[in-house]
Formats: C-alpha cells, structure tokens, sequence
C-alpha cells in the first residue's frame, strides 16, 4: 500500500494542495466544539466511557482535518479509524449500560457489528445516488433498530437514539450529493457532513449521559 498515494474524492478539491479544501477542512472545527460542549457536560460526573467517547470525538475531529488537508492514503486511515473505533465504544457502552449486559457479554455483541457492517454495505450499496456513503449507511439503521428495540424499556433513550439516527441520515445524505451536484455548488456538500456529524457524535454522547443520570436518580 502507498500511505502518501492523493486521494482526490471531493467536490471541492481541485488540487493536491494543502489547502485545496478550505470549507472541508474548517468545518472540522465542529467537531472539537462539540467535544468541548460534552467535555464540561461529562467531567466529574463519574462516567468514564462517556469520558472516552468525548476524547474519540476530539480524535474524530483531528483526523478528519488531516485528511481534508493532506489527502493521501494515511490521512484517510486518520479519518475512519477514529470513526470506527466511536461506533464500536458506543455500542459497548450501550450494551453494557442500557441492556445491563456483562461486559463479557457486551464485548461480543459489539464485535458482532464487524459482520453486520460487511452484510449489509453491499446491500446499501445497490441503493442509486449513495456511492461511497454507503459504507456508513449500517450505522443509522442499526441506531434505529435499538431504539426500536429500547422504546418500551427506556423511552427516552430510545427517542434520543432515534433523533441520532435522523440526524445521521440527513448528514450522509449531503455527503451522498457532494459529487452529484458539484456543477450547481462548486464548493459542493461535503461540509454539512462534518457540522451534522458533529451535532449527531455530541447528542449521542449526551443521551447516553442523560441514561446514566437518570439511572443513578432511579
């Protein structure tokens, strides 16, 4: 693999140039507000995995301004691995905080959202208009199905996950139409990616904080 191979995959870039993505690049500013809005929400509340999110949602941040700075290969491997490992953190804490399962146990359902993804980005793959979106299109329908699945047990999170959910649909709705419409808006959508995605990454965040509180009032 060449890690400085450039990556050209944007609307707005026009060039290998540092900054070829001024808007892309910025926006990722979004994502560090967002982490310091749940850093003063979360601290001292005892809630170390809400604590660990936060970081992952600063790293998240970082990794995508790389990318949208240097693109080439190892930047975007900054990118999505920071992705990954929020989803993978967030299903555990879930698993373990709002199903009540072992942590054992918790671990194992987590892992199996590495298989689920496989399944099913092929099949949202099929969908006209998602192209590269569809890999992360598993992650609203799999929130959705939780919150399905939670609503009689725990109403309120379950609708704080399916607000989540909407708002990740929209954002990988504008990351979908960055290249479609690129003729009408020259600097393209891919921005409203990284401001939704940081309202949504912060919410979740914030719901599952709000679980917590409400469970240790109970």
């Amino acid at each position: 693999m060449d890690w400085f191979q450039e990556i050209d995959g944007y609307c707005e870039r026009l060039s290998p140039a540092y900054w070829a993505e001024p808007i892309n690049a910025v926006t990722n500013a979004a994502f560090l507000i967002a982490t310091f809005v749940m850093w003063r929400r979360v601290r001292g509340q005892g809630m170390p995995l809400a604590m660990v999110l936060v970081v992952i949602l600063a790293a998240i941040g970082v990794g995508s301004y790389l990318f949208h700075t240097h693109a080439q290969v190892w930047a975007a491997m900054a990118d999505v691995l920071p992705i990954l490992l929020y989803i993978l953190v967030y299903i555990f804490a879930i698993n373990r905080d709002v199903w009540h399962m072992r942590p054992l146990a918790a671990g194992i359902v987590t892992a199996l959202f590495l298989p689920y993804a496989a399944a099913t980005v092929p099949l949202f793959q099929l969908v006209p208009g998602l192209g590269g979106s569809a890999a992360y299109a598993p992650v609203p329908l799999l929130i959705l199905i939780y919150a399905f699945l939670l609503r009689h047990r725990v109403p309120d999170t379950a609708r704080g996950l399916a607000i989540g959910a909407m708002i990740l649909i929209a954002s990988i709705t504008f990351r979908a139409l960055d290249e479609p419409i690129c003729g009408q808006i020259p600097f393209g959508t891919h921005f409203m990616w990284h401001i939704l995605n940081a309202i949504m990454l912060g919410w979740m965040i914030e719901v599952y904080r709000r679980h917590l509180t409400r469970a240790a009032q109970a």
